[in-house]
């Protein structure tokens, strides 16, 4: 009974540190600042509004939190061994590198940027000191890397479920410059999640201790336990040009936690032989990085999607509580007839609409090459007609180019001509209407 209430203590204790850090809300914050510019580019470019940034907001935020009780759970008997001062590093560490590309707002960089240069401290002769180097020094050299390296590998296990889960729910229609020029349509997938941790570490207290021994620590726990809060992001960034977002998201997420488990295989070899924890650190982000590449070599070798092929109109997207959603037209199906007329350009759609202004009928060809026949009345009020966004023809006049985005490219967007970053946000300045 003595341990419940003093794990209940710990816990409460930890709570009140975790409401107390700024960075949980300064994640928040953030995520809001780039679903928000997503839902804004959306509207530059097709007027409507296909998200809401609120919703998606609490959704992700609410998808961290369920993540953060598990992996907290699950890290009660792995084990962990932090300080603030070591909180404080990793902090550090990623606002350097966020400062650098939003995208390396994550564990894997900061931890095995941190495991590399406890390596190279290691090689020279100690320099610990009262000054803020010589603590900064100490404080890295007392970092467990390989327990930090578990934590990395089960983050991704959870986050690959997230993606699952949540990733293709805020996927938003963009178009690309494809190859030799060519004007296609695609989607930029991202999403972060705020993830408050509270883990178990041991600690010399007074009080009990607990009756099995965590992974990490060793003796260390005989002396009793505590718990630390440690608040993180972690989140996903993909763009796809030749496949639905469902099955993006599919791949992204089996590439998550196939990455999460070999970080975790790796983080077990290393605690049992010191020499392999810098092999291991720059596992972490070396890997990380080659997904980031294999998910875009891959892109290049697929045929587009989003492209109208002879004889009829792609669907890019279909906005939301539309005719379209209600007829059942899915995006990446093809538009071949509307109202008994053969359809080739959005002009010919516009115009095969009109010649009913309160019923349509649709010959539509799905993924599969099968077509299927749709109708229903249309309604006085209801916005665009139709409700689908059309892929793009040769007509449309903006393509998105892509770029790295740094966190002060998030936080000062620059008037005039902007462009779309691969891993954050994104914004343009051409607004298009291929709609119907």
């Amino acid at each position: 009974m003595d341990l419940v209430l003093e794990g209940l203590w710990n816990f409460a204790e930890a709570g009140v540190q975790l409401l107390l850090q700024p960075f949980y809300y300064i994640s928040i914050i953030l995520i809001m600042l780039l679903y928000r510019r997503q839902v804004l580019l959306e509207r530059k470019l097709f007027h409507v509004k296909l998200h809401s940034w609120l919703t998606q907001t609490w959704r992700t935020v609410l998808g961290g939190l369920v993540a953060g009780i598990g992996i907290s759970i699950a890290f009660a008997f792995i084990g962990m061994t932090l300080t603030v001062e070591g909180i404080i590093c990793i902090w550090i560490a990623t606002v350097i590198l966020l400062f650098l590309r939003v995208r390396y707002l994550c564990l894997a960089y900061s931890v095995g940027l941190l495991g590399v240069i406890q390596f190279i401290l290691n090689l020279v002769p100690s320099f610990e000191g009262e000054s803020v180097v010589g603590q900064a020094v100490f404080a890295i050299r007392e970092l467990n890397i390989p327990a930090l390296l578990c934590l990395v590998g089960v983050l991704h296990l959870a986050e690959g479920m997230l993606v699952r889960w949540q990733g293709a729910s805020f996927a938003g229609p963009l178009f690309y410059e494809g190859k030799r020029g060519k004007l296609v349509g695609g989607y930029q997938m991202q999403s972060l999640w705020p993830v408050p941790l509270l883990l178990l570490i041991p600690a010399q207290t007074t009080g009990g201790v607990l009756p099995w021994s965590p992974f990490f620590g060793g003796d260390a726990w005989q002396g009793g336990f505590g718990l630390v809060a440690l608040p993180i992001v972690m989140g996903f960034s993909e763009m796809t040009i030749g496949m639905l977002p469902q099955a993006k998201a599919r791949i992204t997420s089996g590439r998550l936690m196939w990455y999460g488990t070999f970080i975790v295989i790796l983080a077990v070899i290393s605690s049992k032989w010191s020499p392999f924890i810098v092999v291991a650190a720059l596992c972490s982000f070396g890997i990380h990085e080659y997904l980031v590449f294999r998910s875009r070599y891959d892109e290049q070798q697929l045929s587009p999607l989003y492209v109208n092929p002879l004889g009829g109109l792609r669907v890019l997207a279909v906005i939301p509580e539309s005719p379209a959603v209600a007829m059942g037209i899915q995006p990446g199906e093809t538009i071949v007839r509307a109202n008994g007329v053969h359809v080739g350009t959005k002009e010919e759609l516009h115009a095969a609409l009109r010649l009913n202004a309160a019923f349509c009928k649709l010959e539509v060809r799905n993924l599969a090459g099968e077509s299927k026949f749709l109708q229903r009345a249309l309604y006085a009020g209801e916005h665009h007609q139709l409700g689908v966004i059309l892929s793009p023809d040769e007509k449309a006049p903006v393509a998105v180019r892509l770029q790295p985005l740094s966190l002060l490219q998030l936080l000062k967007p620059k008037r005039g001509a902007k462009n779309v970053n691969r891993g954050g946000s994104h914004d343009t300045n051409v607004n298009v209407n291929n709609q119907s």
